[in-house]
């Protein structure tokens, strides 16, 4: 792990900047597999019933997550105290490199460069989590590297079932997510939250609604099932679905999650929760 050397204001200030594209990833992240071919194959709809250009406001209720409290600070020494003044934020326009390079400071994997290698980090992600208020992974926003493989079936007499092997094409994007510490993403977004309030007020939302938008987002992933059973499928013309019509109502994003298999999803889901508690309990 790449670690900010151990001084005071220095390594703490990198600790928490280093974590903000991360966030932008489990915004974000939270799915990679979605590649226009990919989309055909797997369990999306028609390609004339895809909504995912349309951006509509989720509605969400308002909520509040609080700031973390003051640190304590040490007793005097009787020396000169030395002034360690806080970073100034960029501009939301000039925020990209900014971030960007002190991401990289920290552990990452090599495929996080190609994840940030985009404009508009905070607006993407705001728009990100926007989606996944509503439900949807929005490709578009965070055009990330594709499953790896191929999306395969196997046919049972007139049953067709969903190869578990395709679970192993979501490995790489898991590790990534799971590699991620929630406390200091939580950190970032306290740090960077005016930022993100620039980006979520360009779209319409009050301070607090960004809060609902964000937490909204983990609780439709903590919401999706596990599912441990094989998976059986139907087929209309091109388009993959599930049998199970429980599971064909699900979020689209929820569907996205399932694609990745039980394991994939607890760990996901398990992060998901530890940013929840790092955000409500600072």
């Amino acid at each position: 792990m790449t670690r900010a050397r151990n001084k005071s204001g220095t390594s703490k200030f990198i600790l928490i900047l280093g974590s903000l594209a991360a966030i932008a990833v489990i915004a974000g992240v939270l799915y990679q597999a979605q590649s226009n071919s990919d989309e055909e194959l797997e369990y999306t709809a028609m390609p004339e019933q895809v909504t995912e250009a349309v951006i509509e406001k989720p509605n969400v209720p308002e909520a509040f997550i609080p700031a973390p409290a003051p640190e304590p600070q040490p007793a005097a020494e009787p020396v000169a105290p030395t002034v360690t003044k806080a970073p100034k934020l960029p501009s939301l326009d000039d925020s990209d490199e900014f971030l960007r390079e002190r991401l990289l400071l920290i552990k990452h994997r090599e495929e996080l460069k190609t994840w940030l290698n985009t404009d508009d980090l905070i607006r993407r992600s705001a728009s990100y989590f926007d989606g996944l208020a509503r439900g949807v992974t929005l490709s578009k926003i965070f055009p990330l590297t594709a499953p790896e493989g191929s999306f395969t079936t196997h046919r049972d007499g007139d049953i067709i079932w969903l190869n578990a092997g395709n679970y192993e094409r979501y490995n790489s994007t898991v590790a990534v997510l799971t590699s991620l510490d929630m406390k200091s993403l939580a950190q970032m977004f306290h740090f960077i939250r005016p930022l993100l309030e620039s980006a979520f007020a360009e779209m319409g939302y009050r301070p607090r609604q960004m809060d609902g938008i964000i937490l909204q987002s983990i609780d439709n992933i903590l919401a999706t099932p596990i599912i441990v059973e094989r998976i059986e499928l139907t087929r209309e013309s091109v388009a993959y679905k599930f049998a199970d019509a429980d599971l064909e109502a699900l979020l689209p994003l929820q569907k996205q999650l399932l694609r990745t298999g039980p394991e994939n999803t607890q760990r996901i889901q398990q992060q998901a929760m530890a940013l929840r508690e790092a955000l409500l309990n600072p």
